[in-house]
């Protein structure tokens, strides 16, 4: 074996982590502090200090297609979208048929992880880990930190004048597991996120009144698209990432109000969000619309104070004899185990080098894994981010200078602020990310040559979904199985759905993508010459 890599945490970062660290032939040891793999997305019926934590209704936002290991398809018959339990038998599945869980130290707890006295020359770590009441400090050449974002719960009480005296029940999302506890009660959401969102909708069918209280807006989708195909597998798409591209902002942003207003008119619904053309996370509810229509959730703008009893609201109504407040308002980025000034390395804001390398390290062996917020599936996100982290740690791939890679992330920035707002999460488009990602280990597909030389596969990787198996067709790390799964993709898409056939299943048809492809060039020359 090679270097010695440390890895925090056991959820699918994790486990990307320690594959590719095994495909770059470097020793993997992941520390755990739970007794099973999964991370999020193994359930607990009590919340679990230092661990992220769900609610027993959640189901997955991406489709199974697109958020598996790249060379590790789902089975045909799972859901599209699945119950956690679902995915935590995927997760154990791939963990047990890759041969990983012996690289992985349950039960064991990260203290801390220093410099060691020889970095500026080894760029080696110390890593204190804590097992049973009894502490080992261990040298590694190399840590990734793969433990998430979900842990450290964002609750904003000082934003909320006279909350102090509120005498009703105030608790965050993540203490949240069902909805038993809320029947007849008045409740109020703080927070339109897909958490207070699933909150909200299963908490109305009991409670005597439910109210969300929102800042900003959001949209809201529906899991199921065009034609009743899964969202993602229509919307992230390299035809439509390059329209989005190429096209003026202000006719992207129009096309973008537009479809994310056909399923319902989010104006009617008090959703619509003060900037509608940013690209910030839409929320994948396909309940909350009906709820509304129903009365048994409304929305409300910010709260502007709470009474003992009650919350006043900015547009000056007031909700009485409020029952409980929940606050979904998301995480705060925490490392315990790690010194602040090397995650947040300017301005206390995390900075990271293509969210994945602190920039202004001495060596270039620290990753952070599975922090990067996209419109697209964590788990191939974490895949590439850990290849391409294994490659910089064996030498294989270089990262650049300090300076560029802080004028990189300052470039970021600027776009990111542009496509998303002001954000604490990290957030990119999906397809240009990963695309990037797969350019420096040389993964990236080479659509160009597919047309030439494999035209059906090179139809369905540009017009079809980006799905994870691109990222393992060529170059380093390719899976033989890539080309099949991508062909079959829509087959295993339909087949859990087709419990009772009737007909042929159907699938899209890439000659409506070409025609739509062909309207927009004539569309705007129809414009110029109109003008002119």
């Amino acid at each position: 074996m090679g270097k010695k890599v440390a890895i925090v945490g056991a959820g699918v970062s994790g486990l990307a982590a320690i594959r590719c660290c095994l495909e770059e032939g470097l020793e993997p040891i992941c520390f755990e502090r739970s007794n099973d793999v999964g991370g999020l997305w193994k359930f607990s019926s009590h919340v679990e200090e230092g661990r992220a934590s769900i609610y027993q209704s959640v189901f997955t936002n991406s489709s199974k297609e697109m958020m598996c290991f790249p060379d590790f398809p789902y089975p045909d018959d799972f859901p599209n979208y699945m119950h956690h339990s679902k995915l935590q038998e995927y997760i154990k599945s791939f963990a047990q048929k890759k041969d990983l869980l012996r690289y992985i130290q349950f039960e064991t707890l990260v203290s801390s992880i220093k410099k060691c006295s020889s970095f500026l020359t080894t760029g080696q770590w110390v890593v204190v880990t804590e097992k049973d009441g009894k502490q080992e400090s261990v040298l590694f050449d190399a840590v990734m930190i793969c433990s998430g974002h979900h842990v450290y719960p964002n609750m904003p009480t000082d934003s909320f004048p006279g909350l102090e005296h509120f005498q009703g029940k105030c608790m965050h999302s993540r203490d949240y597991k069902g909805p038993g506890d809320f029947q007849g009660k008045k409740v109020l959401v703080i927070g339109l996120g897909n958490s207070a969102s699933d909150i909200a909708v299963e908490v109305s069918r009991l409670a005597t009144q439910v109210i969300i209280s929102t800042r900003s807006g959001s949209w809201v989708m529906s899991r199921v698209w065009n034609d009743g195909y899964p969202w993602d597998m229509v919307y992230v798409t390299r035809f439509a990432s390059f329209l989005r591209n190429i096209l003026p902002s202000f006719v992207s942003d129009w096309l973008y109000v537009k479809k994310m207003n056909t399923w319902f008119k989010h104006e009617n619904y008090g959703l619509m969000p003060l900037n509608g053309p940013l690209r910030k996370e839409p929320v994948f509810n396909d309940e909350l619309p009906a709820r509304i229509l129903c009365g048994t959730v409304s929305i409300k703008p910010i709260v502007t104070k709470f009474t003992e009893t009650s919350a006043v609201f900015e547009d000056g109504t007031v909700f009485e004899a409020i029952d409980c407040v929940i606050f979904a308002t998301g995480y705060g980025y925490a490392y315990p185990f790690l010194e602040d000034s090397i995650i947040k390395s300017r301005n206390n804001e995390v900075t990271l080098y293509k969210g994945i390398f602190p920039p202004q390290l001495e060596k270039p062996t620290m990753a952070v894994i599975g922090l990067v917020q996209s419109l697209g599936a964590a788990i191939p996100t974490a895949d590439l981010q850990a290849r391409w982290a294994a490659k910089v740690f064996t030498n294989a791939c270089v990262l650049p200078t300090t300076n560029e890679m802080m004028d990189d992330i300052d470039e970021k920035m600027g776009k990111k602020l542009k496509w998303f707002g002001q954000s604490h999460t990290l957030q990119t488009d999906y397809i240009t990310y990963m695309d990037e990602l797969s350019s420096f280990i040389g993964a990236k597909p080479n659509i160009p040559w597919l047309f030439v030389t494999d035209p059906q596969l090179a139809l369905e990787v540009y017009f079809g979904p980006c799905s994870p198996y691109q990222f393992r067709l060529m170059g380093p790390g390719k899976w033989d199985g890539a080309r099949s799964a991508i062909l079959t993709q829509w087959k295993r898409t339909v087949k859990p759905t087709r419990t009772r056939a009737v007909g042929e299943a159907q699938r899209p048809c890439h000659l409506y993508d070409l025609l739509q492809m062909l309207f927009f060039p004539v569309f705007f020359l129809a414009v110029l010459l109109t003008f002119y």
